[in-house]
C-alpha cells in the first residue's frame, strides 16, 4: 500500500498517519490523524458493551472501520482508565471490562494490524494532550488535573511526559492529604485528595452531613449528585456551598504539595467539577496561598481549564504514538 507523501521544494515528504484509540466504561472511540492535521480524518465511536465478551474483537472492528483505505498508518496509541504498564503495554485492570486484566493490549494491537502500538492511561494522556494541543501549548513542564468522579493526573516535565519506573507515575489523586481519620477513598486507602475533593467526595461530604440532621434544600433521601449540589449551591444552600469549600480547601494543598515536587509553569484543570468556577476556585487560591512555602513558586504560575474536552483522549493517544516514534 502506497505511503502517503506530500511534496515540499520538490522533495518527496512522507506523511505520518497515527491510528488513536480512547477506550472508556461506555464507549469506544476511535480516530486516524494526519501529520500537523489537527482534525481527524476518520472519526467512529461504538458503545462499548463490558459486559458482553470479545471487547477485543468489537475493538479491532471499530479501527478496521476508520483504517485509511490509501496510505500506510504508523502507530497506534491507546488511551484508557485504570492502572496501566505503558513500558510493556499492558492494562493492569479497568474499570467495567472485567476481561481485560493484564490484557497485553500493545501486543494484540500489533499483531493484529502489523504496526507498533503505544498505551497509557486516560489522565495521562489527557494531560499530553493539552500540553501538545490545548492550554499548555508553549509550556514545558505542565501539571494536569481531572476533577470529576475521581481525581487524576499527568505531568510533563521538560516536554517529557512522567510514567516512572513501573509506569504508574502521577496517580496524584491518590495523594495521602489526611492518613489518620480521613475518608475512605474508592482505592481502598483513606484520607486521599479524591476523597476530598472529587466529584464522589463532595457528594459524600453532603451525605454524611444530611444524615447528621444538617439542614438544606437538598432532599437526605436521595443520592445528590455533585452537579444537584453545584445547583443548590448557587441558589445559596449553606451546606452545598460548604460542600464545595471543603473541596476547594483540600485541592489547594493537594497542588501546594504538587508545585512544590514539579514546580510546573502552568497547572490545567479538566473534568466537570472544575467546571464548578468560584464556587471551587476561591476557596482552592485562598488555600493554595497558605500553604506554599515560597511565594516564588506562584510567579508566573499559569492556572486554567482544559481546551480539549471529550478529544482529550484521542489526541492524548496520539501525542503519544507520535513522541514514541520520534524518540
Amino acid at each position: 500500500m502506497a505511503q502517503n507523501v506530500e511534496m515540499a521544494y520538490g522533495i518527496i515528504v512522507l506523511m505520518r498517519t497515527i491510528v488513536s484509540i480512547d477506550i472508556g466504561g461506555t464507549q469506544l472511540r476511535a480516530a486516524a490523524y494526519t501529520q500537523d492535521q489537527r482534525e481527524a480524518i476518520a472519526h467512529k465511536r461504538v458503545k462499548t458493551k463490558a459486559s458482553e465478551p470479545d471487547t477485543f474483537g468489537r475493538l479491532v472492528k471499530l479501527i478496521e472501520d476508520i483504517w485509511p483505505k490509501a496510505g500506510k498508518v504508523d502507530a497506534i496509541g491507546v488511551s484508557i482508565p485504570g492502572p496501566v504498564d505503558p513500558h510493556s503495554g499492558i492494562i493492569m485492570l479497568t474499570p467495567n471490562i472485567k476481561e481485560w486484566r493484564d490484557f497485553p493490549i500493545t501486543a494484540k494491537l500489533t499483531g493484529h494490524f502489523g504496526v507498533p502500538a503505544f498505551l497509557d492511561n486516560d489522565a495521562n494522556l489527557a494531560g499530553l494532550a493539552e500540553w501538545k494541543f490545548g492550554a499548555g501549548r508553549g509550556h514545558h513542564d505542565v501539571l494536569y488535573l481531572t476533577v470529576s468522579t475521581g481525581v487524576g493526573g499527568g505531568v510533563i516535565i521538560k516536554d517529557r511526559l512522567l510514567q516512572g519506573y513501573h509506569g504508574l507515575a502521577a496517580e496524584l489523586g491518590h495523594t495521602t492529604i489526611q492518613a489518620e481519620n480521613g475518608p475512605l477513598c474508592g482505592c481502598g486507602q483513606y484520607g486521599h485528595l479524591e476523597s476530598y475533593s472529587s466529584g464522589t467526595g463532595i457528594e459524600r461530604f453532603v451525605a454524611e452531613q444530611l444524615r447528621a440532621g444538617r439542614e438544606s434544600v437538598l432532599n437526605p433521601e436521595k443520592k445528590n449528585s455533585a452537579h444537584d449540589i453545584s445547583e443548590a449551591a448557587k441558589q445559596g444552600d449553606a451546606l452545598s456551598i460548604e460542600a464545595y469549600q471543603v473541596a476547594g480547601k483540600y485541592l489547594g494543598i493537594g497542588v501546594a504539595n504538587f508545585l512544590h515536587v514539579f514546580d510546573p509553569s502552568i497547572v490545567i484543570f479538566g473534568g466537570g467539577v472544575s467546571q464548578s468556577g468560584p464556587l471551587l476556585f476561591d476557596t482552592f487560591n485562598e488555600s493554595l496561598k497558605e500553604r506554599v512555602i515560597h511565594p516564588r513558586y506562584l510567579e508566573g504560575l499559569v492556572i486554567t481549564r482544559a481546551e480539549l474536552g471529550d478529544d482529550s483522549g484521542l489526541l492524548g493517544a496520539r501525542a503519544l504514538a507520535e513522541l514514541k516514534l520520534d524518540s
